[in-house]
């Protein structure tokens, strides 16, 4: 276990914001696409430049440890706003998965909210 605590915490940030980091370079390779399938749900499209960026750069703040408790409220609201807005369609088997998927995304990161970075996260350096 005293291997496993300093460990987790990078780990932990580096698996749960992956997720938003992949996705939102998938969102630049398929613009197009995803740009059309938030219009459908009507979501304005426009915003898409701020979900990417958003995915992006929220994904490698949290995988560096970087604003942490901000950039991590910020996601766990994405998260379930998402959640809200894409799969609420709680008829359908997979959707519903997806809603739950979002809301225990949600839960990770406030509990990096609570918690903090923890261990090799740039908000515990001395320039922080």
């Amino acid at each position: 276990m005293k291997i496993l605590q300093p460990l987790s915490a990078p780990v932990g940030r580096l698996f749960l914001a992956t997720i938003f980091f992949t996705s939102g370079l998938t969102r630049i390779t398929s613009y197009a696409g995803t740009q059309g399938y938030m219009d459908a749900m009507g979501v304005p499209s426009m915003l898409l430049p701020l979900v990417i960026a958003l995915e992006v750069l929220g994904g490698l703040a949290i995988i560096f440890g970087w604003k942490t408790k901000v950039v991590a409220l910020v996601l766990a609201g994405f998260s379930i706003a998402s959640a809200l807005l894409f799969h609420a369609d709680f008829s359908d088997q997979m959707q519903m998965g997806m809603f739950m998927k979002n809301v225990a995304i949600a839960g990770g990161f406030l509990m990096l909210v609570a918690q903090g970075p923890g261990a090799y996260a740039f908000d515990n350096s001395a320039a922080h």
